[in-house]
């Protein structure tokens, strides 16, 4: 039994990364290949908002096919090719890039490199969520603040402690700073449960 390789519809993806790069190369190999429609991109393959890739996803039918080049004008990490080439399966259509013969979700072989992206896919994930929390921890063990930044400095802090306790409103004082009233709260709880004017810089993350 031989695996059809008709498509409704060829739809082709041309990518360059600068202005300074042509796309006639691949227009002319996507034409030769039999696209009847393709999409045309100048922006780099890490950007995850590319428009035309965008517009090309969500023209998808049932039956069409999706033609590159090269794998790398798709996408420039595993996981973003697998997260992809996803999307085009999911949507009925197939996918097919011209220089790696065995990227061809039309046919067995194909297929099974599909599901080993999706492996690899999910190791990528877990290693860059590693080296996310080991970058965490060092910059942690070296006093840098991971949260947002302290909206008030340690002096303004301290003055809203002690206008607090001249009897100023949570209210007036988050007017006073151009503030959230939680801010104010957040000081006020702090200074009453250390006894510190201002919270220190290693746990305005808390």
């Amino acid at each position: 039994m031989t695996e059809s390789s008709s498509f409704r519809r060829s739809l082709g993806y041309a990518r360059v990364s600068t202005v300074g790069q042509t796309l006639e190369t691949q227009l002319a190999q996507l034409a030769d290949a039999g696209c009847t429609t393709i999409f045309r991109e100048k922006a780099s393959g890490a950007k995850a908002s590319r428009r035309e890739l965008q517009k090309l996803i969500k023209a998808l039918e049932p039956g069409d096919e999706v033609v590159v080049t090269r794998i790398d004008r798709l996408a420039r990490s595993t996981f973003d090719l697998f997260g992809i080439v996803k999307l085009i399966v999911d949507a009925g259509a197939k996918f097919r890039s011209l220089a790696e013969p065995w990227a061809d979700t039309s046919n067995s072989t194909g297929r099974l490199m599909l599901a080993v992206l999706g492996g690899l896919a999910d190791v990528e994930r877990d290693l860059i969520r590693t080296r996310t929390a080991e970058g965490r921890s060092r910059a942690k063990a070296r006093g840098v603040h991971m949260g947002r930044p302290a909206r008030l400095t340690p002096l303004q802090q301290a003055e809203v402690c002690q206008r607090l306790e001249d009897g100023e409103t949570h209210a007036d004082l988050a007017r006073s700073y151009a503030v959230g009233i939680s801010t104010i709260q957040r000081i006020k709880r702090w200074a009453q449960r250390t006894g510190e004017p201002s919270i220190p810089t290693s746990s305005r993350a808390e």
